[in-house]
């Protein structure tokens, strides 16, 4: 389990949520992504056509960024993960997962690019899964009332 610091809101349930993530290489480069938060881990799906790949080869800590900011409403939120990344084979049903969390549940509805992931040969396309457990877990509430 990660060291996670006191938190006003439940993480799991904020990381539920289909938010897009930026994740930090060393480099540094940060990107944006989707991920699935499971296991008390994030899941980054990549493979060879994504620099992000290469770079966790080289060096796989990572900083992972997911936040939240509602003006209408004063929602800030944030949670901040660093650790060890480690390259996973990639598998079918948890792909599905993540995928359907953004793009829902009927696959018919995903453009092409999306169903490859689930329906071409991973191992021809190299698919892999990027693994984060965080070393640490930082949640912040920095809303504010409207």
């Amino acid at each position: 389990m990660p060291k996670v610091a006191p938190q006003t809101f439940d993480i799991d349930e904020f990381l539920s949520r289909p938010l897009t993530a930026r994740v930090a290489t060393n480099g540094p480069t940060v990107r944006p992504t989707w991920f699935l938060w499971e296991d008390h881990a994030f899941w980054i799906l990549t493979g060879p056509w994504a620099r992000l790949m290469n770079r966790v080869q080289v060096d796989p800590m990572l900083a992972v960024v997911v936040d939240e900011c509602d003006l209408t409403r004063g929602t800030v939120r944030q949670v901040i993960a660093r650790g060890q990344a480690e390259v996973l084979p990639f598998d079918m049903p948890r792909g599905r997962r993540k995928l359907a969390r953004y793009l829902g549940a009927d696959e018919t509805r995903w453009d092409r690019r999306f169903r490859s992931y689930l329906y071409d040969d991973p191992a021809e396309k190299r698919t892999v899964w990027l693994r984060l457990p965080p070393a640490s877990l930082t949640a912040k509430d920095l809303s504010y009332t409207v």
